[in-house]
């Protein structure tokens, strides 16, 4: 089987997509889902969330969650708001957000390549997580939200995706956090072989986004056995130089019985400490921002203490970990350690400030975001991130795409 496949994708009929498209599943609460999804009754949100259309107090892994996902992506069907593509195609898709621009491709990747590691992770699952994707998948019989991959250069496959998006649009929708959703279907016979060639003549694609999802379709694989769409899993890839990680910056419960001034003498023995005259934004591995007692400082790690080998050593979140969170913090376990909270996205250095000042945290901490170079690097030593390491914007929609379990 090849890398990735063209696939029979169930999609928003004509006209039809902005009222579908709706945020990732794991980026919205239940009650934010239910907030955006009010008066919108064919947001994508009512597959994807589906505890919205029940009690409030409903627990989101119910049984009956996962049978209204089905009951709702039904109705979307029958009543022709999602439509399913007669012919294998593979989906071009861009997008937009501020001044950044992704070009990507929809595709059904090949779940034995992410079980070989030729599809490279670099993020550990939870059990629980995991069950609840695979619930979901065998609910509706679909996977429903896309796995975000990157692969590294390749001038041959970007001048095809350019040469595919110089046609007309299937979707072009802006969403209301401003990001631009276009879409393209590729299904000419000669271009969908020429693609899957290309694709497969890559070495490695690597997760970006998506180790859950990716996770739980290798389940319901493997449960499914022998041959069939279950043997793929739906996928965006995009090349790595365009897409964008943004800071993952941390907030501090307490001081872990330090004043601000012993904190600022401790950070000291391991960083250059100097006051800032206003918001620090790294521009370095080995450099911080620390809000504390209403002022910011910027932190520079001492240069032999980073070291130059080890591709998750090198990591901004590990020389901080390593360095102030654990020795200064107490803090070993950012998974489970509740003195501990994350920040990511676009909000920016300023929410930082703006917790600590409300007294949602005593300090707080700025990073350099990492590198999608540092991430593949991850990947290819077979090594694991700490938690909370990437954040990528824009994220993909839940919606445009989804790949059917025949």
């Amino acid at each position: 089987m090849p890398l990735v496949q063209p696939f029979r994708a169930l999609r928003p009929a004509p006209g039809r997509a902005a009222e579908v498209l709706a945020p990732p599943y794991d980026v919205l609460s239940s009650d934010e889902a239910r907030a955006r999804a009010a008066g919108k009754p064919w947001s994508f949100l009512h597959i994807s969330k589906p505890e919205i259309d029940l009690d409030p107090g409903i627990d989101p892994y119910a049984p009956a969650v996962y049978a209204k996902a089905r009951e709702n992506l039904d109705r979307m069907v029958a009543d022709g708001v999602l439509i399913r593509d007669d012919v294998p195609s593979y989906y071009a898709y861009r997008l937009t957000w501020r001044d950044r621009v992704q070009t990507g491709l929809a595709v059904a990747a090949s779940v034995a390549d992410y079980d070989t590691n030729r599809i490279r992770k670099h993020e550990l699952t939870t059990p629980a997580k995991e069950d609840d994707r695979v619930r979901q998948i065998e609910a509706v019989n679909a996977q429903t939200g896309p796995v975000m991959l990157a692969y590294r250069d390749a001038p041959g496959l970007d001048a095809l995706l350019a040469q595919v998006t110089g046609t007309e649009r299937a979707v072009d929708v802006t969403a209301d956090d401003g990001v631009r959703h276009e879409m393209w279907v590729v299904d000419g016979p000669e271009t969908v072989s020429q693609l899957t060639r290309m694709i497969d003549a890559l070495p490695n694609l690597y997760i970006a986004d998506g180790h859950h999802r990716s996770a739980a379709a290798s389940r319901v694989a493997a449960a499914r056995g022998g041959p069939g769409s279950h043997s793929q899993f739906l996928a965006v890839m995009f090349p790595d130089r365009q897409m964008t990680i943004l800071d993952y910056n941390r907030l501090m419960k307490d001081l872990n019985g330090h004043t601000p001034a012993s904190l600022l003498a401790a950070l000291g023995e391991r960083f250059e400490v100097t006051l800032a005259d206003g918001p620090v934004r790294p521009a370095a591995a080995n450099a911080f921002g620390l809000f504390v007692d209403g002022a910011w400082y910027a932190l520079a790690l001492h240069p032999e203490l980073v070291p130059t080998d080890d591709p998750v050593g090198r990591l901004p979140i590990t020389l901080l970990t390593k360095n102030a969170i654990e020795p200064l913090f107490g803090i070993t376990d950012q998974r489970r350690d509740k003195r501990i909270d994350f920040v990511g996205g676009g909000r920016g250095v300023e929410e930082l400030a703006r917790r600590v000042l409300a007294g949602d945290a005593a300090a707080a901490f700025s990073l350099y975001p990492t590198q999608m170079v540092d991430l593949m690097a991850v990947a290819d030593a077979g090594e694991i991130m700490p938690p909370k390491s990437t954040w990528f914007e824009p994220k993909l929609a839940d919606g445009m795409v989804s790949h059917v379990l025949d």
